[in-house]
């Protein structure tokens, strides 16, 4: 019965970082693409509207994935404490170094920023754009 527990643990695992994984990419892409939209609209002053739209979809997505890499964060964090647990109680503790929650942690601060500064500046470059 352990070893179907460590097995599903695992999976969850392996399922939390598929899904942030495909978060962050999506945010980071939509808003590299949501920069060369808007810059391109900003710079020839055509349809402002347009890059408000985009402006606020970048807005949204980017508040959505910082929820969900929050969560998935919380996620992975309480898998691990049950794996550890699992292997504290097994006796195999002394081959899983503790200090690897922290080094998830620190990733999962580095995915956030990364969805967070390419959101800004998908947003505040083509206003800069517009006031040149």
């Amino acid at each position: 019965m352990v070893e179907k527990v460590h097995n599903h643990i695992i999976e969850e695992l392996k399922t939390n970082t598929r899904n942030d994984m495909v978060f962050m990419i999506i945010a980071i892409a939509l808003n590299f693409l949501s920069l060369a939209i808007n810059s391109g609209i900003a710079g020839s002053g055509s349809n402002l509207l347009v890059m408000f739209v985009f402006i606020a979809l970048v807005i949204i997505v980017n508040i959505i994935v910082e929820i969900a890499l929050l969560k998935g964060m919380q996620t992975r964090e309480k898998l691990l404490n049950g794996l550890l647990q699992m292997y504290k109680d097994h006796q195999v503790n002394q081959y899983y170094d503790e200090s690897i929650l922290q080094a998830y942690s620190t990733r999962y601060k580095l995915f956030m920023f990364a969805v967070v500064f390419t959101g800004l500046v998908a947003i505040m470059v083509p206003f800069l754009l517009l006031g040149s």
